[in-house]
């Protein structure tokens, strides 16, 4: 009986020893989202997260490239895919910056749950940029890229 006794305990020793042992295992490393190009996401802001992630849209006349008149490239905040010539920005007095053309395959357009509108986001990273509208008449292409200035950032052509 008393054997019995001892491999018991034993037993249950060796049980709460192992179970020690595997909570205390390091927790697997979150993965980081990673792009096509198996290149790393840029950490965002709550408020890029509100709009880049969850579709929200900054205030009017607040974003920070909405005046911007300098030649370069506007890239995406999120993963710094080429997105907007300068060239092709105009002031359509929205409250968001405009364009009337995109680089070649670097925006995709997803209509609207409700029709009303097409979303446009990046092609890279699928985050949310604004709408396109068409059709307005601003520029002779006839199409206007609404583009909310906390979706992107702005490289400058070197002088």
């Amino acid at each position: 009986m008393k054997a019995l006794i001892n491999k018991t305990f034993m037993l249950a020793g060796l049980l709460v020893i192992t179970s020690f042992v595997a909570c205390a295992q390091k927790p697997k490393k979150e993965e980081v989202k990673k792009t096509t190009n198996n290149m790393e996401w840029n950490k965002l802001t709550k408020e890029e997260e509100d709009v880049m992630v969850r579709k929200g849209t900054e205030y009017p006349g607040t974003g920070a490239l909405l005046n911007n008149k300098e030649k370069g490239t506007y890239i995406c905040r999120r993963c710094n895919a080429k997105l907007y010539r300068s060239e092709s920005k105009f002031e359509s007095h929205c409250g968001w910056p405009s364009f009337d053309d995109e680089i070649k395959g670097a925006v995709l357009r997803i209509p609207d749950a409700d029709g009303q509108r097409t979303e446009i986001v990046c092609a890279n990273c699928k985050a949310h940029l604004g709408h396109v509208f068409l059709g307005e008449g601003f520029t002779s292409k006839n199409t206007r890229n609404c583009v909310n200035s906390i979706s992107m950032s702005f490289v400058p052509d070197k002088k």
